[in-house]
């Protein structure tokens, strides 16, 4: 049943759908899952995806659906929100249907933005928990990050308080030489704390650690959320983490995690987030949570895991991308296909009317602040004008060698002409067009984009990467920059310039991928200029190295990799119940 989303908050249609929820028992008959396929934790589980996968290894994979979206307000458009809706769509159809969501971050969840649950009837069930830690994925890969920081630290500390005699002598360590001013990792958390960006650690005496300039980022954007992101099973996860560059040493060799001998302990502490967590739609279709969000500044992708096993499961499987095409859908398909080996079927691009008016030069939407009232009315010139955004994404995901479905992801302030003309608009461009009202009708307002993705997915597909791996580092920002972004070229700063030179002279970095970090509020590098901004230079200012995710990341403009909270932050509306333990305000 659909519920009055108008006079519900999403934390109350949740706990009202949470009633009738599927127990684990019932998902095991359900999906056809083995016992020892299910790992209980608590009123959820866990699935043992190797197991599943190999029992199923010679069932053909399902439909492979993705969803991105326009560039966004600062609001988002709801991809998570048509991610469920579509696949409450697909399940009123009477498909097989299962999806892949991200795990929402305690930086946005406690913050502005809130979850990533979806909303209204469109929503990921049991909410609750979904926001606030699961199954503990995060907080796992959080420890892992930061015990790789103590070993560094620590070890930085004995090598100076000891000589090389007394270091082999009362700790059996040899010497790192670690150079404190090239230290690649800083240390994680999972909210928005601005007034960590840039610290000094190790102030007191010589047994308080070592002075040194230190840095916090949002633990969704380390490279243990990477890893976890692309990993294929717990030996790719410990070889892996046991590669990550942590510093380099005075001579300019890079020190890793398996110097530090942390690496084994790391995968320790992640050994349980290698399997996805299985949980549901407000209308009982499954879904498989792994991996996190931003996709601004990390993969930002449902996992390769989840994928796998939602491809055995499912007839048609739906796995959700961060951010606008740009970013989210770029990353998708020239990192997280090209790592899978797995082949789409479609892509979906959520827009809204609002988001199109903004691109078209409407009023600045601010978080916390209620929208201008200019995106309330009907304005066929405004949106007119912001097409332009759309199309450019559609542009961007059939260079893959698909045609993309256009969501239009409808408010109750949108009017039949406004839907009309982005309609005709999107069917000019060359993708299909559906619009959808999953948020206040659920599966049935869905029905519409459901029979499109249905339709799309008997396409003949000619998918294709954008750039070999052969091609270098230089070659392909200028290429992601021109054919993605719509930028003249690229600047690099000369901090760039000199991490880019080294990494082009060293063989090792040749068959790294390519994890582009800008703003997604901009096709752009400046998150003020919207639409599809003409005549600019993307600049690059630094490459990050995640040796052990075999990912180089070009940092483009002024791009934090700790995002800040806000002055009305939702962490001020979210209480307990003090006699039940219930959660209220999450959105």
């Amino acid at each position: 049943m659909a519920y009055d989303a108008t006079k519900m908050m999403d934390w109350q249609i949740s706990e009202a759908a949470e009633i009738n929820m599927p127990t684990p028992d019932d998902w095991r008959e359900k999906l056809g899952l083995q016992k020892d396929e299910m790992i209980p934790m608590g009123r959820l589980c866990k699935l043992d995806f190797l197991k599943i996968i190999e029992r199923l290894k010679g069932k053909p994979d399902g439909k492979y659906i993705e969803v991105t979206a326009i560039t966004p307000t600062p609001l988002g458009e709801g991809k998570s929100t048509t991610s469920c809706g579509l696949i409450e769509g697909l399940g009123k159809r009477g498909k097989n249907v299962g999806g892949a969501l991200r795990q929402p971050s305690g930086g946005p969840t406690m913050n502005v933005k809130g979850t990533a649950a979806g909303g209204g009837n469109a929503l990921l069930i049991p909410m609750t928990e979904f926001s606030m830690g699961l199954t503990g994925d995060i907080n796992d890969l959080m420890n892992a990050h930061n015990l790789a920081m103590v070993a560094l630290t620590a070890r930085m500390q004995h090598e100076r308080n000891y000589n090389d005699e007394q270091l082999e002598r009362l700790t059996n360590l040899r010497r790192l030489d670690i150079d404190p001013t090239r230290i690649e990792m800083g240390w994680v958390l999972d909210f928005c704390a601005q007034s960590l960006r840039n610290i000094i650690i190790g102030i007191g005496g010589r047994q308080d650690g070592f002075t040194m300039q230190s840095r916090f980022g949002i633990a969704v954007g380390s490279e243990c959320m990477a890893i976890l992101s692309i990993v294929r099973d717990l030996a790719d996860l410990r070889e892996r983490l046991n590669n990550i560059t942590v510093a380099f040493d005075k001579s300019g060799k890079p020190v890793t995690t398996g110097d530090l001998e942390v690496g084994g302990a790391m995968t320790a502490w992640m050994r349980n987030a290698i399997n996805p967590t299985l949980m549901c739609m407000a209308e009982y279709q499954p879904c498989l949570v792994h991996a996190g969000p931003f996709a601004n500044i990390a993969v930002g992708q449902s996992s390769i895991i989840a994928d796998r096993v939602g491809l055995k499961l499912f007839d048609y499987h739906v796995t959700e991308s961060g951010f606008g095409a740009d970013i989210g859908f770029e990353k998708f398909w020239n990192v997280k296909c090209r790592y899978s080996g797995l082949k789409p079927h479609v892509s979906v691009l959520v827009t809204t009317i609002r988001a199109l008016k903004m691109h078209g030069g409407g009023p600045r939407v601010v978080p916390g602040i209620p929208l201008p009232a200019e995106y309330g009315k009907q304005n066929l010139q405004l949106l007119e004008k912001g097409l332009g955004n759309m199309v450019h994404h559609i542009n961007t995901i059939r260079k893959s060698g698909m045609n993309p479905v256009v969501c239009i992801n409808c408010f109750h302030t949108d009017t039949d002409a406004e839907v009309a003309m982005v309609k005709k608009a999107a069917e000019a461009a060359g993708a299909r067009c559906a619009p959808s009202t999953h948020w206040a009708n659920g599966g049935d307002g869905a029905l519409e984009l459901a029979d499109a993705v249905i339709d799309a997915c008997k396409d003949k597909t000619n998918f294709k990467f954008l750039y070999p791996l052969e091609m270098k580092l230089r070659d392909r920002v200028e290429l992601i920059a021109k054919e993605v972004y719509g930028a003249d070229g690229v600047s690099w700063t000369a901090e760039g310039e000199e991490k880019l030179k080294m990494v082009e002279g060293d063989p090792k970095f040749n068959d790294y991928a390519t994890m582009m970090v800008k703003t997604h509020l901009s096709l752009s590098h400046e998150p003020t200029r919207k639409g599809v901004p003409k005549g600019w230079t993307l600049p690059i200012r630094d490459i990050l190295i995640f040796s052990g995710a075999k990912f180089l990341c070009p940092m483009a403009g002024a791009i934090s990799m700790m995002p800040g909270t806000s002055s009305d932050p939702a962490f001020r509306r979210v209480d307990v119940d003090v006699k039940t333990g219930k959660v209220s305000g999450l959105f």
